[in-house]
């Protein structure tokens, strides 16, 4: 009997529609041919959400998530929403899916393709055997710290304030899940924070620590961010598993994501306690190419393999997409942002046409 799993699509704006359509062209070959059955049901947000509703994220959107066994996002934003107020941003939205989903930890992978080692900005032998993974911390510390807001001085001046803050419940979940990654990866795990001068970096590295005894096969290092930065563009290779706080992972898994020459092909995933993860390209809306067919879906139709090997424990299936992405890829299929030199160039649907062939043989 198939397996049978309902799946909400966030098409959200810009890009997003066109390489959704080609995961879901994917999911549904591979689930054919693994016995999967998926019902696929489609909600708004961000961008989309605003102009359809008024709001970024609709009450009705976050239920239909919940209900869902996993779900799939594209991609947000775009200049025609820049200007709203801050609570009425496609961002806000998103933010508000992750919390609503209680979505604590953010899985971004940085792996260097041999067949795309020439896109990267850096020389070969730097990024030659790069395979990072970067486990985020998602919904504490300073992008929801309280107190924040500007606020007026007694002296008439605004003063902007954001608070960093981390729990020990919330430092020790994000630590189990970058350990438990660090097991099935190199065994190999590195804590980045700012314990120098913050002391909420200080609890992290605490606890972090301690949680290190109920991992005895896992290697256990720290890092400074600043040194993690630069350490990331010298000598990328010596980093597997790197666990850090929201505001710091942001940052550096962006860093990690140029390595391999284009964010264009990364995909990530956000998983919580109970409800259903998120999966997502790294990627954002590129509106300025929307509805041109130059987008280029394989970081979308990547996230929806994370799906299958996270969100729904089907790794075979998982494995099939990422072996039809090397496939394509080997036969010299290219979007402009991977493009080089004796390649050929192709579109969002040449390049998911290209997927399906890879798929049936």
């Amino acid at each position: 009997m198939a397996q049978q799993y309902r799946i909400t699509l966030l098409s959200g704006d810009g890009i997003g529609p066109e390489i959704m359509a080609i995961a879901v062209q994917v999911l549904k070959v591979v689930g054919e041919k693994f016995d999967l059955t998926f019902e696929f049901q489609a909600a708004l947000l961000g961008g989309a959400a605003i102009d359809a509703t008024g709001e970024p994220l609709p009450a009705e959107t976050l239920a239909q998530c919940k209900n869902s066994d996993a779900v799939l996002l594209a991609a947000i934003g775009g200049y025609k929403w820049d200007t709203l107020p801050r609570h009425l941003r496609p961002e806000t939205g998103l933010l508000g899916l992750r919390a609503g989903l209680g979505l604590f930890a953010n899985l971004r992978p940085a792996t260097i393709l041999p067949q795309l080692i020439d896109a990267s900005s850096l020389k070969r032998e730097i990024v030659e055997g790069v395979d990072i993974m970067v486990v985020r911390e998602l919904t504490g510390g300073i992008y929801f710290g309280q107190p924040r807001g500007i606020f007026t001085t007694e002296t008439g001046e605004k003063r902007g304030v954001n608070t960093m803050a981390y729990t020990e419940s919330e430092i020790e979940r994000i630590g189990r899940v970058a350990f438990e990654t660090a097991q099935k990866r190199g065994k190999k795990l590195c804590s980045v924070d700012k314990s120098n001068v913050l002391e909420v970096s200080q609890l992290w590295r605490d606890r972090i620590t301690t949680l290190s005894a109920e991992y005895p096969d896992v290697e256990l290092s720290h890092m400074y961010v600043d040194a993690a930065a630069m350490q990331l563009v010298r000598q990328p290779t010596q980093f597997d598993t790197i666990v850090t706080s929201n505001l710091f992972g942001d940052i550096l898994s962006d860093a990690a994501a140029m390595l391999t020459g284009s964010i264009g092909m990364l995909p990530s995933a956000s998983l919580g306690a109970s409800n259903p993860g998120l999966y997502e390209p790294v990627h954002g809306s590129a509106p300025d190419i929307a509805g041109q067919d130059k987008a280029n879906p394989l970081a979308q139709v990547l996230s929806a393999a994370m799906m299958l090997r996270y969100g729904l424990n089907q790794p075979t299936a998982a494995d099939y997409i990422e072996q039809a992405v090397l496939t394509v890829l080997d036969q010299d299929y290219r979007t402009g942002d991977i493009m080089s030199e004796g390649k050929t160039l192709f579109g969002c649907q040449a390049i998911g046409d290209a997927l399906i062939k890879a798929l049936n043989k």
